[in-house]
């Protein structure tokens, strides 16, 4: 076999390979943050982090009314809203939750949220305490647990 047979056979896998990689990394994010806000760039941090995606942040000091237009129910509302890719991701969601739901794309799902503020949840890091939370899917179909933090080791 020749360097020129090679090359023909490893160029597709190669391109293969690279368009499989990642889906948050090709993900488009956007973040909509109040201004006065802290945490909100530290999340964006763990996502450029774990997926080296860019985050674009628009400020607004109205996130109730960028919360409605998107429709996050109420009871599931944080600081910071990002448009990933067409979903809805509210507040301190884990990256690997956000991959999880571009890779999966269920059916019905228009979001991801983190109701609240929990301590140990991406962006909210303090030492080593941690809150359980929930990651939530919401949509069109019933609201569901889409994950549980902190996750169970053994699981």
């Amino acid at each position: 076999m020749n360097i020129r047979s090679i090359r023909n056979i490893l160029a597709p896998t190669l391109l293969m390979l690279a368009a499989c990689s990642n889906a948050a990394q090709a993900a488009t994010f956007t973040m909509f943050r109040d201004p006065n806000c802290g945490c909100c760039e530290l999340w964006a941090e763990h996502v450029h982090a774990e997926h080296e995606a860019e985050v674009t942040v628009v400020e607004s000091s109205d996130m109730a009314a960028v919360k409605r237009e998107h429709g996050v129910p109420s009871v599931l509302w944080s600081c910071h809203t990002a448009i990933v890719d067409g979903y809805v991701i509210e507040g301190h969601v884990p990256a690997a939750e956000i991959e999880r739901l571009l890779e999966e794309r269920p059916e019905g799902i228009r979001g991801l949220a983190v109701a609240g503020m929990p301590i140990g949840s991406p962006g909210m890091e303090m030492g080593d305490r941690v809150q359980p939370y929930q990651v939530i899917a919401f949509g069109d179909v019933p609201a569901y647990v889409f994950a549980t933090y902190p996750q169970d080791p053994g699981a």
